[in-house]
């Protein structure tokens, strides 16, 4: 039934229409509000994916970095700083030595390297007999022979290393590189680190310190042969019903969010629960290296037990890289002390510097050759960035008396030696000097800052802007320090 009305003529709503449009209005403002929560929960949760890929300042020479720890800190004058010096001058005090160098008291005399020495490649690089497969790869190499910290003990000058400054809090380098370029595999995190017994410094040396906890390391421990806890569905759980429970999970998480805009760890953490999810079928796959060749296990050094721990990390570290992670960090793991036992600290030299170095050697230098000739042979190499080295050095002269076959060498921040091979660098190089008892810097020093701005710019960051805002200060991987090492770049 039609009301006629003439023009102009204002006509009321019957009373019961009034309450039926007044509740219509309620209907559709209700669920205007109940649409823009859900689309604002979902953006909060999408949104800011901090593992997204994002596009690095300028082009890079690299997209990914795998660094090959070698805890406890090797001798460089008896792997790569050749000084025959010390084999003319063995047992002379060493003029002019600190006392407060290394970390313990020393003899003060000169102890020459218990290695032999050759010259490989066709760059004529001077390499020590307990590294023959690694001597193979010196024309893929640059050597930087004027690497300095500050820290004289393991866990400071670890810490310091990885991250930039000793002072605990702080993010490492691989956190600051998945926070400024995120991941190229949205199904594996962009940071692996893999060890045997933890460094020195412990969870500390690839800390996410104040960035939000999504750019944390995975780590993976050779004790449980790089299994990742908690990975695998309760067997009782159907796929749809956890998928329900995280999506309920991402929801409340979402609206907790809301609330809270400047917590960027609650993003992090609804953003950890999905790549949980979603690495339940990657990272099983990544991880397993049982396809392999036959002939690649034995590249590596699988089946040996003296180079089984470290061959597998370093296999597993190319499959990562393969499959996008961005960087990896390997600590190398067990080393014999003088005395034979097992040594958390591999290669710290403090006795029987002889055994303890060739332990270490033997456990580490054929995986890592394979590593550079496996990346090589993959077309890799040009793309992936190798860095190789420890937490500083060790004195030139010996802790223990050269009367014994027992004596060793101390802790020597002042100097010491980090190779780097692969994307952007130069190969067959050799970058700074040290004087003829590798004691001093005498040219090109290379600190921490250096080397980290160095990695930065050939992944495409420039590292004075590679800043995080955080108690009323941006912060960044060199502080105020640093400077790109243009000798190192190709």
């Amino acid at each position: 039934m039609f009301n006629h009305h003439t023009p102009g003529e204002l006509i009321l709503p019957t009373r019961r229409k009034f309450l039926q449009q007044l509740g219509h209005g309620f209907g559709s403002v209700a669920l205007a509000s109940m649409l823009n929560e859900q689309t604002r929960a979902a953006s909060t949760a999408s949104a800011v994916n901090p593992l997204l890929a994002r596009p690095p300042g300028f082009a890079p020479r690299a997209k990914a970095v795998i660094w090959l720890f070698m805890t406890g800190a090797p001798s460089h004058m008896d792997t790569f700083d050749y000084k025959p010096e010390l084999q003319k001058r063995n047992g002379e005090v060493l003029p002019g030595n600190d006392p407060k160098t290394g970390f313990f008291k020393t003899s003060g005399k000169i102890l020459k390297s218990p290695f032999g020495w050759n010259q490989h490649g066709q760059s004529g690089t001077w390499v020590s007999d307990i590294l023959p497969n690694l001597a193979r790869h010196v024309d893929d190499m640059t050597f930087i022979h004027s690497c300095f910290v500050k820290g004289n003990n393991h866990a400071p000058a670890a810490i310091e290393l990885m991250c930039g400054t000793n002072i605990p809090g702080r993010p490492s380098a691989g956190a600051w590189i998945t926070y400024g370029l995120g991941s190229e595999n949205q199904n594996l995190p962009a940071f692996v680190v893999m060890h045997d017994r933890k460094p020195r410094g412990d969870d500390q040396i690839w800390s996410a310190g104040f960035l939000p906890k999504t750019y944390q390391a995975l780590a993976l421990d050779a004790r449980r042969k790089e299994t990742i806890d908690n990975l695998v569905r309760a067997k009782e759980e159907t796929d749809e019903q956890q998928r329900a429970a995280l999506e309920l999970l991402r929801d409340v998480n979402s609206t907790h969010a809301q609330a809270r805009p400047s917590q960027a760890d609650l993003a992090a953490r609804i953003n950890s629960f999905e790549l949980a999810y979603r690495m339940q079928t990657a990272a099983p796959e990544a991880l397993d290296y049982q396809g392999e060749s036959e002939a690649t296990k034995k590249l590596y050094g699988l089946g040996n037990k003296t180079t089984e721990t470290f061959g597998r990390q370093c296999l597993l570290a190319r499959r990562l890289i393969e499959r996008g992670v961005r960087y990896i960090q390997i600590f190398a793991g067990r080393g014999t002390s003088g005395d034979g036992s097992v040594d958390d600290v591999p290669w710290d030299g403090h006795d029987n510097i002889e055994t303890n170095h060739r332990s270490c050697a033997a456990a580490t230098d054929q995986p890592a050759a394979a590593l550079l000739a496996d990346l090589k042979a993959r077309g890799l190499l040009d793309s992936t960035l190798v860095i190789w080295g420890g937490e500083f050095g060790r004195t030139v002269y010996s802790q223990g008396t050269l009367t014994q076959d027992n004596y060793g060498r101390d802790h020597h921040p002042r100097c010491f030696s980090i190779w780097m091979a692969g994307a952007g660098v130069k190969r067959g190089h050799v970058l700074g000097e040290t004087d003829d008892f590798s004691y001093n810097i005498l040219k090109d020093p290379v600190h921490i800052h250096d080397l980290n701005a160095t990695a930065l710019h050939l992944l495409g960051l420039d590292h004075t802007r590679l800043t995080y805002r955080f108690q009323g200060r941006d912060y960044r991987l060199t502080d105020v320090h640093g400077e790109v090492v243009k000798g190192l770049l190709a």
